[in-house]
């Protein structure tokens, strides 16, 4: 965790290790596996192709996480002069957290919302959509930022970018494989009677299906942590509560194909761009809007003690 000014969370730190350990381990046994696989199937060829691949989705991600999501956000990278209320409110919160200023972007979209990304707190970019500074006040808006610097302060957005790498293969692989099977391929592995591509279908389906419920689990939980850590430098946890309030309720009025369009982005925006108040299913990246509610209730309370 990067040493700033926003409250540690040993717990935090505890499951990034965890998630990185074992998708780490994960996406090692995929390419190991589909590497025997290749071999034994008379496609020993391919084998360091595999290897090479795998190696390659893993740097990228690394390398060009802030770049990939401002272009899926369609959003871009605004000076001090072009933004400057915004520029100065990111100034003063970095200033309290004593750490190195990200980039600004903006996204033109309806949808309130605002994300960040990067592979350092160096490299990283805090982005806001034009629905989020159309909806907030200047104190709302400053929770939400203090929300996504703690992600950079705390790191958890790059460990969630590479830890995504084990899925998009596997993924990759999955569909590889129906290709494979509409075109024929029945190709036998020494080891089983099912042909190759079914053998490489199911071990990319057991790897993505690992591989998502460890990002959903650290997804929710880092939500919870980056709420925590905003509200104790601003000292204002009524005012993300009600920012969090607002940008739920205006998610309902957004038309659910602008919607659908921007849900690949989900496990990085401070609210999932999907319709509904409780979001308490397996797939969530994000824990319950009322449970976010409490935890902030719970430190408005505390910061009201006599001696805070």
């Amino acid at each position: 965790m990067a040493k700033t000014r926003f409250v540690g969370d040993a717990g935090l730190t505890a499951r990034m290790t965890l998630v990185m350990f074992l998708l780490g381990a994960l996406f090692v046994a995929l390419i190991v596996g589909l590497m025997v696989v290749a071999g034994q199937s008379g496609y020993g060829g391919l084998a360091p192709v595999i290897g090479v691949v795998g190696l390659g989705v893993a740097w990228y991600q690394w390398y060009s996480s802030d770049k990939v999501a401002m272009r899926a956000m369609r959003a871009r990278e605004v000076s001090p002069q072009e933004a400057p209320e915004l520029h100065g409110m990111i100034d003063r919160l970095c200033t309290m957290a004593d750490m190195p200023k990200p980039r600004v972007g903006i996204a033109d979209m309806a949808i309130p919302n605002a994300f960040a990304t990067g592979r350092s707190p160096e490299r990283s970019v805090v982005c806001v959509t034009t629905g989020i500074l159309r909806t907030l006040d200047a104190e709302e808006l400053e929770g939400v930022l203090a929300h996504e610097l703690s992600h950079v302060a705390h790191r958890d957005v790059l460990v969630m970018t590479i830890a995504s790498s084990a899925g998009i293969v596997a993924g990759m692989l999955a569909q590889g494989s129906r290709y494979g099977a509409f075109l024929g391929g029945n190709r036998r592995s020494n080891n089983s009677a099912l042909p190759m591509w079914l053998v490489v279908l199911l071990i990319s389906l057991v790897t993505y299906a690992i591989s998502f419920v460890l990002l959903k689990v650290l997804s929710r939980y880092r939500e919870l942590s980056a709420d925590r850590a905003g509200a104790y430098l601003t000292l204002k946890p009524h005012a993300l509560a009600s920012a969090l309030q607002k940008i739920t309720g205006e998610m309902n009025a957004i038309p659910q194909r602008d919607l659908r369009a921007s849900q690949s982005m989900n496990a990085f925006f401070i609210a999932p761009a999907i319709r509904g108040v409780s979001l308490r299913t397996l797939t969530s990246t994000h824990p319950s809007l009322e449970q976010r509610l409490q935890q902030l209730a719970e430190i408005q309370t505390e910061l009201g003690r006599p001696g805070r």
